[in-house]
């Protein structure tokens, strides 16, 4: 009896995120009839059919768009993360909505109770998932954890972790070195979930088949190899799987569309956004009567150098010592309007011309100078993986990182990209870079203590973060633990 209490707790946790959605709808179901089809019913009169076609329409694109930015995940997101997203969903489902509405008057419909609705809709929003992450802990509290770990320092998924204790609770380390017996050992009486963190792919295997056969969950770390064969195509010789990778990253018809995608909307976006290029203009030629536009040499696929084009957010002298340094914290070489446009992306814009020219996508890995290029590859021969592709706009590591994530991450992350890559992923991706405009830590600088393949100067970290203990100090990049792991 108390099994089936704890699955139906869970089935209602699940499926709360529905319910929301549902009560959106019974809100706007509320606007249709009380205010819009009066009006178009002058027009156009509809029975019972026409009016459950219009709510249905209305559930799909709120559904799609809700599944598309993360709505639907209270819970596993943060309640903001979450309410943000539904924001956006809400907002674009219902201009869509009103247009729609629009013509089947035949002309405009009032815009108030639209808006009205919308915070409506909003306040409830705010409500549901605050609730629905309540039910959420209740029925899915935080499992113990134990990470096992290889050379790499953990300080930095520790901190992630615990940056999330309502799902994650990690109670003890372990180092592989202890050995595989005393590991079994330990997770089988202590711990109902583990995580595997940079550990040599033989014992990673091990434990891997360890943990799936006792019922154990398991969080483990992909290591570069992992994302490439994920995103493999699927054989079978007789009754032998393949698992095939191609020589090129995109077939010739997923390159064709990605074109014609980029060139329609680049055309599109410089049409609509002409007014703000003449006011950006404007504003950084009247602050230091500098140069509007920053042209800087990068590389896209194949290593191909081109120059990229972007509004001047730093000081006409930012660089004047020639040596290349990404944007720190706070960085005193940015101007205020600079620091304005960087925060709402303005200064990406002139890149569109960049797209038209065929030098960039609209969506890929974003271009790196060949000097920062040169020194990444030091430390991570693979980077050259992620220039299979055109460079972006806007990424996969833009979307789901943030400008400071370490470059191994966000190799990582572009390789998903280019491995798993369709027209629909590329179609998502424009629309949650759309929401990434409004998260802050999406544009921060490189902080003071991170680590990158231009630091190598790096100082020993302090002692004493989460159950695992002093850190060791990290070596240049914070890539050669991960990398020897992935070799391993």
């Amino acid at each position: 009896m108390h099994k089936k209490l704890d699955s139906l707790k869970k089935v209602i946790a699940l499926e709360l995120p529905l319910a929301g959605i549902l009560l959106e709808v019974l809100l706007y179901g509320v606007l249709w009839f009380t205010s819009y089809y009066p009006l178009v019913r002058l027009r156009l009169k509809f029975y019972f059919k026409g009016h459950l076609l219009v709510l249905i329409i209305y559930f799909v694109l709120l559904l799609f768009f809700m599944k598309t930015y993360g709505g639907t995940n209270a819970g596993y997101q943060k309640p903001l993360d979450v309410i943000l997203s539904q924001l956006f969903s809400l907002v674009m489902v219902n201009i869509i909505t009103y247009f729609q509405d629009s013509l089947l008057r035949n002309w405009t419909l009032p815009v108030g109770p639209i808006v009205l609705c919308t915070l409506l809709q909003l306040v409830l929003s705010v409500l549901w998932v605050n609730f629905s992450d309540l039910v959420y802990k209740k029925a899915f509290p935080p499992a113990d954890l134990i990470l096992i770990h290889g050379e790499r320092p953990v300080r930095d998924i520790l901190d992630k972790f615990a940056s999330r204790p309502d799902r994650y609770h990690i109670t003890d380390c372990i180092d592989i070195a202890e050995g595989l017996p005393a590991i079994k050992a330990k997770i089988l009486q202590e711990h109902k979930a583990v995580v595997l963190w940079d550990i040599p792919t033989v014992y990673r295997n091990e434990l891997v088949k360890f943990c799936y056969a006792g019922g154990i969950r398991m969080y483990m770390m992909p290591k570069i190899p992992d994302v490439l064969i994920k995103g493999s195509a699927q054989l079978h010789l007789f009754d032998t799987p393949l698992y095939m990778t191609r020589e090129y990253a995109l077939s010739f018809g997923q390159r064709f569309f990605k074109r014609l995608i980029d060139i329609v909307c680049a055309v599109i976006l410089l049409v609509l956004t002409s007014p703000v290029f003449l006011i950006t203009a404007i504003l950084i030629r009247c602050y230091d009567h500098g140069p509007v536009f920053y042209r800087q040499v990068r590389c896209t696929i194949h290593q191909k150098e081109f120059r990229i084009i972007k509004f001047r957010s730093m000081r006409v002298d930012a660089e004047k010592d020639g040596v290349a340094r990404l944007a720190a914290e706070h960085d005193d070489r940015i101007t205020p309007i600079g620091r304005f446009i960087r925060k709402v992306r303005i200064d990406e814009l002139p890149q569109l011309i960049n797209i038209l020219h065929g030098e960039m996508s609209f969506i890929g890995p974003r271009p790196e100078r060949p000097e920062i290029i040169a020194q990444y590859l030091e430390d991570m021969p693979e980077f050259v993986f992620r220039m299979k592709v055109k460079a972006g706009l806007a990424g996969y590591a833009q979307v789901y990182g943030k400008y400071n994530t370490t470059p191994y991450d966000k190799l990582k992350l572009d390789l998903t990209y280019i491995q798993n890559y369709s027209v629909w992923l590329d179609l998502k991706l424009m629309l949650l870079t759309l929401k990434i405009l409004l998260k802050p830590e999406s544009t921060e600088g490189v902080s003071t203590g991170q680590i990158t393949a231009l630091r190598t100067d790096v100082e020993e970290g302090e002692a004493g973060h989460g159950v695992c203990g002093p850190d060791d100090a990290q070596t240049p990049a914070g890539n050669e633990g991960a990398r020897d792991a992935d070799r391993k």
